[in-house]
């Protein structure tokens, strides 16, 4: 047995390739959903709008204490917890996935997670019931964030791999230590 394919049978370069794109799209990820909202909170007003596509897509700093449509706003603390089990389970994930289109979508998917762990654990009132930072309002529908786009997009594309498979086969999620690919 070579040396390059006893690594592979470890788990060697390319699980380490893998990882490493993992862990660089959830790094961005994060990058982008926290910066964005730092730059919300620095430059917009709480609840005042400011156009970006007339009033289809505006910017609105919101504090949101509960999910999607503010729903829950009194259990800010089961989502966090929720969503700490969330980035545990996709962390756990990670390394068994061979393919690289559902690598990256559960990277981003862990990417938005943590974004929005973030602002729980960091955000007022206090640890772990912080409020979510939102500020992109889609029409008056809804108001959200970066970490939201990667995580609704995530979704959208993990369902679109699980509805149709890739190269004629359902997504590869391999046993720890064994590579595929």
């Amino acid at each position: 047995m070579s040396d390059s394919h006893a690594e592979r049978a470890a788990g060697g370069p390319r699980t380490w390739v893998r990882v490493l794109v993992a862990v660089v799209v959830v790094v961005v990820a994060v990058v982008l959903d926290q910066v964005s909202k730092a730059w919300a909170v620095e430059h917009l007003q709480t609840g005042r709008s400011r156009p970006l596509v007339g009033d289809v897509l505006t910017l609105q700093l919101v504090h949101n204490s509960g999910a999607a449509f503010s729903l829950g706003a009194g259990a800010t603390w089961v989502f966090t917890v929720l969503a700490t089990c969330v980035v545990a389970a996709i962390v756990w994930l990670l390394p068994r996935t061979s393919h690289m289109p559902t690598l990256i979508a559960l990277g981003l998917l862990a990417g938005g997670a943590i974004g929005n762990l973030i602002d729980r654990l960091v955000q007022p009132p206090s640890f772990g019931q912080g409020h979510v930072v939102d500020f992109i309002n889609y029409g008056g529908l809804f108001v959200g964030n970066v970490a939201d786009i990667w995580i609704v997009g995530a979704a959208i594309w993990l369902a679109v791999i699980y509805a149709f498979g890739h190269q004629g086969s359902s997504p590869d999620v391999t046993p720890a230590g064994e590579d595929r690919g």
